[in-house]
């Protein structure tokens, strides 16, 4: 059924006449005039819809124009609608091919807004997240990156990671580098510089990063002698070994240390000693020519004190991938001793050196911090809260300047060599990859244990002398030899 405004044939419909549409006119239509006219349709929730069409011929027959539906288009939108097909028709253009290429149109505009954004995107990817990248799949460290982690979001995102790797230049690499530097940090300015170079390096051989370094690698142009204090050494060569003076001073300053906090009558305000597990470490350090790492790593399933040896994993070694040994050490009599009052303090544990929850061992990190916050007066840093920030492990009143624990490895390769020990056993015992040919080292596999037991043996009775009651604590008057106590009444260094 066609139905009319109620104004009348040839009138137009309005919005109230639509609105008092009933369901009852449900498939009826509606004339609006000029070829235009609406279907009634009611939606299962009674909703009242006019869907409109403009009626035209087209090779002899009736086609129709869809205008709109209403109340979702206006009746303005509709009819205007209806003027565009007429004045399309009138140009001899079929309304609704005009329409399908409109859509064409619009789909290809939107496809082309897309593709421009996707290539925006792809030409501001940031540094961070080629970094990102890189940690995820180009490169493992032993630690699974958590370092390499916590420095790149301490020192690199803050200042660069938001920025696209195309415009990033020389410049903001060197700034970054120039505050860590800075706060004092020129090793670790120099092992950034060489972390950042590497991932750059992966980058510019992979897409997409590939095409945003093609005019240039910016990581490549950093020198970081120009960025470092001048006075650092690049090489990082350490060459500080303790002399037999300095290691009766750090004993005695260990005694005298523990001595005072025992003598205190406030303990919440006196100064604490070093913990007895990082003494022990230090003269077992100090008495096997070990990595300090390696130390605090150790488990008690691998150390046999009936037998008086320790047995390091290669996985516990430094080195690099494919390079790394296992080694056996034959403790002397002087670390035997260190490990059985280490054993009393923590065997019941599976640590040598537990993690305060006992489930791990303690960071690798933890003897190189409690040594170097008490030698306070070679930081170039602000002093740090809940750390001590003193001179109380400063020797020789600093004229050799700060010594740190791997020196002690040093100064244990340096005693072997002055006691006569041969280079290549000196090399073993510190559990270097010697150089030389696979082959070589393939036929060549005499494993000199009897050799290294000697030359640990020798090392042990030396420090055994230095450190003997007589020796001078100071050089210029004798000192009693502190008698720092296991409960199996074993007397330590």
């Amino acid at each position: 059924m066609t139905r009319y405004p109620k104004s009348g044939r040839g009138r137009r419909w309005t919005v109230a006449e639509l609105k008092a549409i009933s369901d009852h006119w449900r498939g009826d239509t509606l004339a609006d005039g000029d070829g235009l006219s609406g279907t009634v349709r009611v939606g299962n929730d009674s909703a009242i819809t006019v869907h409109w069409r403009y009626a035209f011929k087209r090779d002899g027959k009736v086609a129709w124009h869809y205008c709109g539906t209403w109340p979702v288009s206006t009746l303005e939108t509709v009819r205007a609608g209806r003027d565009a097909a007429r004045e399309a028709l009138k140009r001899r253009i079929d309304p609704n091919e005009k329409r399908e290429a409109d859509r064409v149109e619009a789909r290809e505009r939107i496809k082309a807004v897309i593709a421009e954004d996707e290539q925006r995107k792809a030409n501001d990817i940031s540094v961070e997240s080629l970094i990102r990248e890189w940690l995820n799949s180009g490169v493992l460290r032993k630690d699974g990156n958590a370092e390499l982690v916590r420095v790149f979001e301490k020192d690199v995102f803050p200042k660069i990671g938001t920025k696209a790797v195309r415009v990033l230049t020389e410049q903001d690499l060197r700034e970054v580098l120039g505050a860590v530097v800075g706060r004092g940090a020129n090793r670790l300015a120099v092992t950034l510089s060489r972390d950042i170079r590497q991932a750059f390096r992966w980058a510019e051989k992979r897409q997409p990063w590939r095409r945003l370094l093609l005019e240039g690698n910016p990581a490549e142009l950093l020198q970081i002698e120009t960025i470092v204090d001048p006075a650092y050494d690049l090489s990082n060569v350490r060459t500080r070994v303790l002399t037999e003076r300095e290691i009766v001073e750090l004993r005695n300053t260990l005694a005298r240390m523990a001595t005072d906090y025992a003598g205190a009558p406030d303990k919440r305000a006196a100064p604490r000693p070093v913990q007895m597990t990082t003494q022990h470490a230090l003269w077992i350090s100090l008495s096997t020519a070990c990595r300090m790492g390696e130390l605090l790593m150790a488990q008690w399933k691998h150390v046999d004190l009936e037998a008086g040896t320790w047995f390091i994993p290669k996985e516990n070694v430094k080195g690099a991938r494919g390079k790394k040994q296992d080694h056996r050490v034959y403790l002397s009599p002087f670390a035997l001793r260190h490990f059985q009052a280490l054993h009393h303090l923590t065997g019941t544990t599976a640590w040598c050196f537990p993690s305060s929850d006992g489930k791990t061992h303690v960071d690798v990190k933890t003897v190189s911090k409690q040594v170097g916050d008490r030698q306070y007066r070679f930081k170039k840093r602000a002093m740090l809260r809940g750390r001590r920030n003193d001179d109380s492990l400063v020797l020789d009143r600093g004229a050799g300047g700060e010594w740190t624990p791997h020196d002690l490895r040093r100064t244990a390769a340096t005693m072997m060599q002055a006691l006569g020990v041969a280079p290549e056993v000196i090399d073993r015992c510190q559990n270097h990859v010697l150089a030389g040919s696979r082959v070589r080292r393939h036929y060549m596999t005499h494993e000199y244990d009897e050799e290294k037991r000697a030359a640990w043996g020798r090392l042990g009775a030396a420090l055994e002398t230095i450190l003997a009651p007589t020796k001078a604590a100071s050089g210029r008057r004798r000192a009693a030899r502190p008698k720092v106590g296991t409960p199996d009444g074993v007397v330590l260094a």
